[in-house]
């Protein structure tokens, strides 16, 4: 059984972690402008740390277990009504949590139809997966986590019922030493092996109506849980004191 690891609550806890933060918001300023909405929610404070420029978004809110944060609650539990969150963005999350599926299903629930989620994880796909092999690195951030493919977190959120319109990949390094821009050996796995990088960036929305075809219902599996409702927004943010309960 996993057990969590710890988490980084900065982007200096993590190797290479200014080099790292620039490069993922150089890849995701494009998509900032296409968010409309009232409410975009930071999962964790290194999503919260993500500069977000030219975002049409009335309001962002972060939300932490602990720490500095505009709500404190557990991923798994968020204390918001459903449908209410236009984006949320995932930086680094999965790759630490017990049950990372349970995370996307309740940021699902609270996301509206249409809206985006950011996921952004270290790929072991890549130079990094070095770092687990090494002992002297297997108990240091990031290696102390998981890493999980960005083949799996796609299949997850096509279960979720979301189209990922946005998929990159960076950092084609091992991340145990400074990453260097001008490296031979970098440009030639971007170039030779694009899906090796480090670090991989994954845009997805949320569907109003599933993909499958009407005549392929009975071929597919349900699931034995319950799909969250798909309805639009339901009036004004809501948050919930779960210690009131």
């Amino acid at each position: 059984m996993f057990i969590t690891a710890s988490k980084p609550q900065r982007w200096q806890d993590l190797p290479n972690g200014q080099w790292l933060q620039e490069a993922i918001e150089e890849k995701l300023a494009p998509w900032w402008p296409k968010v409309f909405g009232y409410h975009l929610l930071n999962l964790g404070p290194l999503s919260a740390g993500i500069d977000k420029p030219n975002l049409p978004v009335g309001k962002t809110f972060s939300i932490a277990p602990e720490g500095k944060a505009s709500l404190t609650g557990h991923y798994s539990e968020l204390p918001i009504q459903n449908g209410v969150i236009d984006a949320a963005v995932c930086s680094f999350l999965l790759d630490f949590e017990t049950n990372p599926y349970s995370v996307l299903r309740e940021t699902d629930r609270v996301l509206i139809s249409g809206g985006y989620l950011f996921i952004v994880g270290f790929n072991p796909l890549s130079p990094a997966i070095l770092g687990k092999i090494l002992p002297r690195y297997q108990e240091r951030l990031p290696w102390s986590g998981r890493f999980f493919t960005p083949a799996r977190v796609k299949d997850w959120l096509g279960l979720l019922g979301y189209q990922v319109v946005g998929d990159e990949r960076l950092a084609y390094h091992h991340l145990m030493t400074d990453i260097t821009d001008e490296s031979i050996w970098q440009h030639a796995l971007q170039a030779w092996l694009p899906g090796s990088g480090a670090v991989y960036i994954l845009v997805a929305r949320k569907l109003e109506t599933p993909l499958t075809p009407i005549a392929d219902r009975q071929r597919v599996r349900q699931p034995n849980w319950s799909a969250a409702p798909t309805a639009g927004r339901n009036g004004p943010l809501r948050v919930y004191d779960n210690d009131k309960e």
